[in-house]
């Protein structure tokens, strides 16, 4: 089958797991409300997309390309991250949920996730420097052998991050939160002094 080439389109309020989205490029594309559970993107190239209210849990991310996509309010399930095609990959995502994802061994330098649900998320020997965690919910989330140089956790909470198994040269976090930092250490911090 013929790979397409489709650029500034936009695709509205369509089930993709039943009507099927051609392979190919997409570029300039806008998606919004769309239904793409349990879709297989492999092979899919992304470029200066956004996607908008979609719901992609579960799907298939075998050699997928994302260059410079955002992700606004989608319903992210699931998705094994670690299985893109790395070459230029970068994304932005904005009031999502991106809950038991995983981005494992990913160089995903500078990303910034807002106000986003990042529950039980494998964040494992990650490039993650430089990345924004604002307003998110980071419980469970598993950092180790991550390299968190200069990230921002400033406005993130319920992180766990041992400190002595990830790099965080500049990475910036809260006084209020710090306890996510020496939680691993089996020490008692009194919060009420």
């Amino acid at each position: 089958m013929k790979e397409v080439y489709i650029s500034d389109q936009d695709f509205e309020n369509t089930e993709f797991s039943q009507s099927e989205l051609q392979k190919g490029e997409y570029e300039n594309c806008t998606f919004q409300n769309c239904n793409f559970e349990y879709f297989d993107f492999s092979g899919f190239n992304f470029n200066d997309c956004e996607f908008i209210g979609c719901n992609i849990s579960m799907a298939k991310l075998v050699r997928t390309a994302f260059n410079n996509v955002i992700f606004k309010e989608c319903k992210m399930f699931g998705l094994q991250f670690n299985e893109c095609n790395e070459f230029g990959l970068s994304f932005k995502f904005e009031s999502c949920s991106l809950n038991n994802s995983i981005f494992y061994k990913t160089s995903i330098k500078r990303t910034s996730f807002k106000n986003s649900k990042l529950i039980e998320v494998d964040f494992a020997d990650c490039d993650i420097s430089n990345a924004i965690f604002t307003g998110c919910d980071l419980s469970g989330a598993v950092f180790e052998n991550s390299n968190l140089e200069k990230a921002d956790f400033r406005n993130a909470f319920n992180y766990s991050i041992n400190p002595s198994l990830n790099k965080l040269k500049q990475a910036k976090f809260s006084l209020s939160e710090v306890y996510g930092l020496l939680r691993n250490f089996n020490i008692e911090i009194d919060k009420n002094s």
